[in-house]
């Protein structure tokens, strides 16, 4: 089914956790690994029967870019059956080592509280507990492991095949349609900016760049430097499109190909994960962001069309007949021009530059290739 398999948990070797009992015992998310408090989380999620949990095994514990994922390994005092062999920890980072991303991991808790238990099931890994930060505990969540059942598709940065990349697309789109042009959007989920947000935004929009512009010095060309000077210019009248209540839905917000997981199976079985940046908006945004901001000019201009059509196909598969394709084509028109300034935020939140750079490059071919610069006219 993949080819170039490689997920996250599957990166390093498992390894039993070697943390000394005392050091354990000062975590207070570590704390939670505990046969009770998975006996009161799998008994609420109705998942439990007669037997229950004797023991509770961690079987690794590490930081990625962003977060802490703890691998637990369940031992029941019964037959098993269909309960769960293991479970996924997510948290924050250490406060010295993710502070400026605290709000991410309250997003996702928010995403899984009020948004994953109204989608069809499949989606989305499972969520047990979704808890947000407390003075005794951080947030956290624990989902269900799907390390022996599906994988990330490939090992990045190297791209998925076209048949993963449509896989990929209609999962995302089956997620979209869940939510098209519901009416709790921005009423009892998400929110939408108000204008004092809007401007906020651009303020800060102009104040990256600054930083951006100087950080690349003669690396951003005379032609480079005029096409963001006339952005932030015009920034203040491109969101109405992104303001506007007709075909939108909820977004994933980071829907690069490496945020999901494809089934081992070979079935239609993709789960999304990290929805840490999940909003309300036009639903291309996560499409340009998929293919604008990280695929090689080759490779988006060859899949970019076919990906397109085939997510519009699932969408009106799945119920969604109001949003014609020439619409859907100005309107990713719009989130490539809106993600020119994805790779500058990402170096002003200080990401590494083989992130922001990569995507500063793919980005600004995109916008070439699509005539995104009449767009500020």
């Amino acid at each position: 089914m993949t080819r170039g398999v490689a997920d996250p948990e599957r990166a390093a070797p498992d390894i039993a956790d070697t943390t000394p009992n005392y050091q354990r015992a000062m975590d207070p998310l570590l704390r939670l690994a505990s046969a009770d408090h998975l006996n009161a989380i799998l008994e609420r999620a109705g998942v439990l029967g007669d037997p229950r949990v004797r023991d509770v095994t961690i079987i690794s514990d590490r930081p990625t870019l962003l977060s802490r994922i703890i691998r637990l390994r369940l031992t029941y005092d019964g037959p098993a059956n269909a309960l769960p062999g293991s479970l996924m920890v997510k948290t924050g980072l250490s406060e010295q080592q993710g502070a400026a991303w605290s709000t991410n991991g309250l997003k996702e808790v928010a995403f899984y509280s009020d948004v994953a238990p109204s989608l069809p099931a499949g989606l989305v890994p499972r969520c047990f507990e979704a808890h947000h930060a407390d003075s005794a505990t951080p947030w956290h969540l624990v989902l269900e492991d799907l390390t022996e059942t599906h994988a990330v598709p490939t090992e990045w940065p190297l791209p998925p095949s076209e048949v993963q990349c449509r896989s990929i697309v209609g999962a995302l789109a089956r997620f979209h349609a869940a939510w098209w042009e519901d009416p709790r959007l921005g009423v009892s989920v998400g929110a939408w900016p108000d204008d004092a947000a809007v401007d906020q935004s651009i303020q800060q929009m102009a104040r990256y760049f600054e930083v951006f512009a100087d950080r690349l010095g003669d690396e951003l060309s005379g032609q480079q430097r005029a096409f963001y000077e006339r952005l932030i210019g015009a920034a203040q009248r491109l969101p109405r499109r992104y303001r506007d209540t007709r075909n939108i839905t909820l977004g994933h917000g980071d829907a690069c190909v490496w945020n999901c997981f494809l089934p081992r199976n070979g079935s239609n079985d993709v789960r999304w994960f990290d929805w840490s940046g999940w909003r309300i908006g036009n639903p291309t945004y996560d499409l340009a962001y998929m293919m604008a901001i990280h695929w090689y000019p080759e490779r988006r201009r060859r899949l970019e069309g076919v990906l397109l059509d085939h997510y519009h196909t699932t969408l009106q598969a799945n119920g969604v007949r109001s949003y014609n394709r020439a619409d859907m084509q100005e309107d990713y028109r719009h989130s490539v021009l809106r993600h020119t300034i994805t790779p500058v935020i990402q170096a002003g939140w200080k990401l590494p530059p083989w992130v922001w750079w990569n995507n500063f490059q793919h980005i600004m071919a995109a916008v070439d290739d699509l005539g995104c610069h009449e767009l500020l006219d």
